[in-house]
């Protein structure tokens, strides 16, 4: 098989687009074409004529014709498959088969011409790897950005912190300042400490102690991601944090996953709650639900003396929120908790407070003082469903479209990823909510949303189609996301003194995590 051009022309024969993968003259191409119009023969079914010298085999698309011109001693049945190509990738490319559509797209479909024929020969493609040739993208350069984004996000969420320790500590010195407690130090205290204003990027040559980053780094190679949270930070605060008796630790963090953690932006007040929960789901093709498992805990912790008899008050809504679950949800108190009516049935009770009121909470120390537990197999309970339909097109290939809906109104989900396995290839992504690459190392493709509410981004779906015909080889289909809020509806809505006013410096954030969260 040698295929001497492959042409679009009129029906009279004028080329549009023509490309010659053998030597010949622009007027040996042009005489050919002006003369092919005159040998098809009318109402003829052939897709095929010939010359003394050579053939022509085409077929019509809609007012053109797309042709190749080959020698007589070619294969017409490659040339008929190759033909059919030809046309697949030109209906591919242009939205119309007219002389316009032909001439915007002209690049980019000679482009793909040599990419099935090279010097006269046809190469072994198909139209999905015609494609991805033309698009052209470094997925291993995306993989790159977002794992420098997440970092970015790390750096950003740990200077918010630090910034709103050093202001922290800035007003409680001059509370104390104010109280009379003393003045020490003068203006060498706590009031000297440099406040952070804004995200100025300090040149990497006004860090005065490089050296002590070198032990982290001795014995491995480049590793992305290994960089810790702290070197982070002081790399972008320059020397503004580095005061005496702060230490930077040698021991590098783990490697970016593709989850960016999630903080909340709660100010840590002198009475600080702080509510975590895990989630681990299981979930079958279907949708239906195999296994639900939810662990909480709620810490306490108090950095003021004053404060170290206060009672935790429960809001009615979060004790309404227990009587969906019923009995699969079950708390435990800490051993020194007044436990009322309600505790006695390992159910949620009124307020938080201390047996013997004559006992302090500890200051300056975490203390879990409540947890929880909801082991089911309620689907109602699931807060986010996950439909993955992998459907064979019977031509070699798999469409999979798969959807997420939020099913709980308690949740604000942030950085939701969802990781499919790919049988191998690349996939071609024809719709998407969020944003997604391909990891090539875990051969995957991660889909992610950077936040989903009730009012935002609820639902969304991603479709694409891929070489294959191995439905199973989709999952299992893994789910990681941070949400803002309980699922069971666990919060505490203040903080009262031992004479029953409200604790003014009273902060809580509550974050629920995924532990496990597939469809298997």
């Amino acid at each position: 098989m040698v295929v001497l051009a492959a042409s679009i022309c009129t029906k009279s024969g004028k080329p549009v687009i023509s490309r010659q993968f053998r030597e010949m003259p622009r007027s040996r191409i042009e005489s050919l074409l002006t003369s092919f119009p005159k040998l098809i023969p009318a109402n003829s079914q052939h897709t095929s004529v010939e010359t003394a010298d050579v053939r022509y085999v085409y077929q019509p698309l809609e007012d053109l014709y797309i042709l190749l011109i080959t020698n007589k001693a070619s294969n017409i049945l490659q040339d008929i498959s190759t033909l059919h190509l030809f046309a697949r990738v030109t209906s591919d490319l242009c939205r119309s088969a007219d002389e316009k559509e032909i001439f915007k797209n002209a690049f980019e479909l000679l482009g793909a011409f040599d990419e099935i024929v090279s010097l006269g020969y046809r190469e072994n493609v198909n139209l999905m790897q015609v494609r991805n040739v033309l698009e052209m993208e470094s997925h291993e350069e995306k993989i790159q950005e977002i794992i420098a984004r997440n970092k970015e996000a790390e750096a950003k969420e740990e200077l918010k912190r630090r910034a709103k320790q050093l202001e922290m500590q800035r007003r409680d010195q001059a509370r104390r300042q104010g109280s009379g407690t003393g003045n020490i130090g003068g203006a060498s205290g706590y009031s000297s400490i440099p406040r952070y204003e804004s995200p100025i990027e300090t040149t990497r040559s006004a860090s005065p102690a490089p050296a002590p980053k070198a032990p982290a780094f001795k014995g491995s190679g480049m590793k992305l991601g290994k960089k810790t949270k702290q070197s982070d930070l002081m790399d972008a605060l320059g020397t503004e944090l580095n005061t005496p008796g702060q230490s930077v630790s040698a021991t590098p963090a783990r490697a970016a996953s593709p989850v960016a953690k999630y903080t909340p932006d709660v100010p840590q007040e002198s009475v600080h709650v702080s509510i975590r929960e895990q989630l681990s789901v299981s979930l079958d093709q279907s949708g239906g639900l195999k296994s639900l498992s939810l662990k909480g805990e709620l810490n306490l912790l108090i950095s003021d003396s004053a404060h170290t008899k206060v009672r935790l008050t429960i809001p009615e809504s979060a004790r309404e929120a227990q009587e969906e679950y019923g009995n699969e949800l079950q708390f435990k108190y800490h051993p020194n908790l007044l436990k009322g009516p309600l505790a006695e049935k390992g159910n949620l009770d009124e307020e938080l407070r201390q047996k013997d009121a004559n006992r302090s909470w500890p200051v300056g120390q975490p203390l879990g003082v409540l947890r929880w537990k909801l082991a089911s197999k309620d689907e109602s309970f699931v807060p986010l469903s996950i439909n993955c339909w992998p459907t064979p097109t019977g031509d070699g290939n798999i469409e999979v479209n798969i959807e997420y809906e939020l099913e709980s109104e308690r949740l604000t989900l942030h950085n939701l990823v969802i990781t499919i396995p790919l049988p191998g290839g690349f996939p071609a992504v024809s719709s998407h909510s969020g944003s997604y690459s391909v990891d090539p190392q875990s051969n995957s493709l991660i889909w992610t949303i950077q936040k989903v509410s009730s009012t935002e981004n609820k639902s969304g779906s991603l479709e694409f189609s891929i070489e294959g015909d191995d439905t199973s080889a989709f999952f299992p289909v893994k789910v990681d996301f941070a949400a803002e809020g309980s699922l069971v509806g666990v919060d505490v809505e203040g903080a009262t003194a031992v004479d029953g006013s409200p604790v003014e410096t009273f902060s809580c954030e509550v974050v629920c995590t995924t532990d496990d969260y597939l469809i298997v």
